[in-house]
């Protein structure tokens, strides 16, 4: 028998453990760094035939790498000879990088040989923003990580850049937005599609529009999603998708009629079927239109899921954001409050123009008791000051400002207060995303800045006269949101 094993060895230029095939070695062999369909993604694969065995990629622009992958696991537990592929992501176009594998078994560690690969060249059909990158602050160091953009071009909407603006990664198609799944996956929002892909945007999901449809009739619901342009938004997937941590997707679809537009907050199981759905029809006062006008009663933009197992529902349109009795399935759908001018909270210590307006990506920081800290992204259309008037449709004027906000709410009290801000001096009347980063400064996406024709990014000190500590142009494109994240993989932070 061992002598069967060592002629496979032999045969297929393998080397596997000796302590299970007695094949004399106790190291796997890398088969290849390959190409590909994404140019700028390598696939590492290794040839083993370990039980038990895992393995990253450490990979860079010379032999100090500085950048690394997430530890992938075999699939297998026996002796069977398997490749363990690995998907090297996060390089610059047409450039040469180093790269090796560190594996791991029960019973020992491997180091590979140092490898090369050069990426390839983004194709012309391709359209990627220029990105210009400032750090106005010296002395002061931005967040690690990279950028993650939803931007409106047409070849690729969603991008990854570095900290000096080289894009590193991008997914041709629509993308408002992509989201990253803690499996290293990404989740993107076509438009008529909600699709999780892999690194090389291979789909490893797919849930169409009328498949959605096909569910919501067989299980009764009174309402069906819209073939796309067929609304105001024109896609009946739109703006946001929410993944749960039992695997469930939540989406935004409009849904409605020619002159009544709404939102349905649709979820959808594993199997692609809805386990529960919501309608601003059935729940919301069809007559409150304060800022816009109708047809489009909502223009819903975010999601949140919150630790008690409701959801918030970012409402543009009625510069509200809903906590909906989602119960983890098992809710009514009622209301439960509304935050905003208008709603059920009181701002503490300020006037109506205190308030958030036509907001974008309401995002929970922390939640202590019923206290919960909030940091959201105030565009500012049609903001009320203290006299009645509000931002016209044409700025400028003294209430049309964006900005920065964190704000508390208690909802054992119904108070609301204002705990930060920082207006940058512009109006930007669409778009917006804002985080707190893991050095405590604040970074807001501004989709349409006055100041400047494409969008801008800012992260700057959480403090009382904030300080810009980076800064990111992006031009030929906008950006829906821009936000910073530790890298392209679960578990793993890139430093500058």
């Amino acid at each position: 028998m061992k002598i069967w094993w060592t002629s496979v060895c032999l045969s297929v230029g393998l080397l596997v453990t000796a302590m299970s095939l007695g094949c004399g070695s106790s190291r796997p062999q890398t088969v290849s760094v390959a190409k590909t369909a994404h140019p700028l993604v390598a696939q590492y694969s290794i040839s083993h035939a370990i039980s038990g065995l895992s393995a990253w990629v450490e990979f860079g622009t010379d032999t100090k790498y500085g950048r690394q992958t997430s530890v992938v696991a075999s699939s297998s537990t026996d002796f069977a000879i398997q490749k363990l592929n690995i998907l090297v992501a996060g390089m610059k176009a047409q450039t040469t990088y180093h790269m090796r594998a560190h594996a791991r078994w029960p019973s020992g560690s491997w180091v590979d040989r140092d490898r090369t690969f050069t990426t390839g060249a983004v194709p012309s059909s391709i359209q990627l923003p220029t990105l210009a990158v400032t750090q106005p602050t010296p002395g002061i160091s931005p967040a690690p990580g990279v950028e993650l953009l939803s931007l409106t071009a047409v070849g690729a909407q969603g991008v990854v850049a570095d900290l000096q603006g080289n894009v590193i990664w991008y997914c041709p198609g629509n993308a408002e937005p992509l989201k990253p799944l803690d499996n290293g996956h990404f989740i993107i929002v076509t438009g008529t599609d909600l699709q999780e892909v892999d690194l090389s945007c291979n789909v490893v999901r797919d849930v169409s529009y009328t498949q959605v449809n096909e569910s919501l009739q067989s299980n009764g619901y009174s309402f069906t999603i819209p073939a796309p342009l067929g609304l105001v938004g024109g896609n009946p997937f739109h703006h946001d998708v929410l993944v749960l941590p039992n695997g469930h997707w939540i989406a935004l679809s409009q849904i409605g009629s020619s002159q009544l537009v709404g939102d349905a907050v649709i979820d959808i199981d594993p199997s692609g079927n809805v386990a529960w759905a919501w309608s601003a029809f059935d729940h919301m006062d069809l007559t409150r239109h304060p800022y816009f006008g109708l047809p489009d009663l909502t223009h819903s933009n975010a999601l949140v899921y919150t630790q008690d197992g409701n959801l918030l529902v970012s409402m543009r349109n009625q510069s509200w954001i809903l906590k909906i009795d989602y119960a983890n399935g098992t809710g009514l759908g009622n209301i439960l409050w509304r935050l905003g001018e208008g709603g059920d909270f009181t701002l503490m210590g300020a006037d109506s123009s205190a308030w958030f307006y036509a907001q974008h990506y309401p995002n929970i920081l922390s939640v202590n008791g019923s206290q919960t800290t909030m940091a959201i992204y105030d565009d500012g259309n049609a903001r009320v000051a203290p006299d009645g008037s509000s931002c016209p449709p044409a700025p400028p004027a003294p209430t049309c400002y964006s900005r920065a906000a964190i704000f508390q709410i208690d909802e054992s009290t119904n108070l609301a207060t204002l705990q930060w801000q920082n207006l940058p001096g512009f109006f930007s009347f669409w778009g917006g995303s804002i985080n707190v980063l893991s050095n405590n400064d604040v970074e807001f996406n501004s989709s349409a800045p006055s100041n400047f024709s494409g969008s801008t990014i800012l992260e700057v000190t959480q403090t009382d006269s904030p300080q810009v500590v980076w800064q990111m142009n992006i031009s030929g494109s906008a950006a829906y949101r821009g936000y910073r994240i530790p890298s392209l993989y679960p578990g793993v932070t890139w430093q500058q």
